[in-house]
């Protein structure tokens, strides 16, 4: 299976590629500088610039782009909408990494994570960002997307213990009550999902045990 990860130097996508190359998979780095990651091969190109062309022959591309100061975080909708344009109409399926913020807290999803009370102000225009930017995909029949929230606790340096519980659109809690998910283990989930390609279209999320 050939894929190809862009923001491959980033925390995220440096482990989704080392996941991806340590089961066999023909891996890309789409990246713009010089390659860090352990992917085999790689491009050196701004997410911006990345046309249909870059992406053609790809079973699948993930999307770990990440945007955190202000005058960046609109790039979470266009960076995103740059990668589904490049897709569009195509066969090779999109797989964002996402956030958590946007996860429903009850049946009837009408209140997310980043509504609660607890929810630090000082995440809430990166939640709303990436809300917009999972809305504004929603809306892309023409792409095969599958769009993956971790859990509220998202541990850069959290040990790898190779499990995890896979949710959907709402927060899923483990058995102490905790939402809580290593990096490392979330780049396990996302590589079962590029290998099974089982989510086309939907949005799931991703809990530690």
């Amino acid at each position: 299976m050939k894929i190809a990860v862009v923001c491959a130097n980033g925390k995220a996508g440096r482990l989704i590629t080392e996941e991806a190359v340590s089961r066999g998979l023909d891996v890309t780095a789409i990246v713009r500088g010089a390659n860090q990651s352990a992917a085999p091969q790689s491009v050196e190109k701004d997410v911006l610039d990345i046309t249909a062309e870059d992406l053609k022959g790809f079973d699948a591309v993930v999307d770990a782009f990440g945007a955190w100061t202000e005058d960046t975080l609109p790039l979470h909708s266009t960076s995103l909408k740059v990668l589904c344009d490049a897709l569009s109409g195509t066969d090779t399926r999109l797989l964002v990494v996402g956030g958590a913020g946007s996860l429903y807290v009850n049946p009837e999803h009408s209140a997310c994570v980043a509504d609660g009370a607890d929810f630090p102000d000082l995440f809430k225009p990166l939640a709303a960002a990436m809300a917009k930017a999972l809305s504004e995909l929603r809306k892309r029949d023409d792409v095969k997307w599958t769009y993956i929230s971790p859990a509220a606790d998202f541990q850069a340096e959290g040990k790898r213990c190779g499990t995890y519980i896979l949710g959907g659109e709402e927060l899923t809690l483990n058995d102490r009550g905790e939402s809580v998910l290593s990096y490392a283990d979330y780049a396990i989930a996302m590589v079962d999902e590029i290998v099974s390609g089982a989510h086309i279209q939907e949005r799931i999320s991703v809990a530690g045990k």
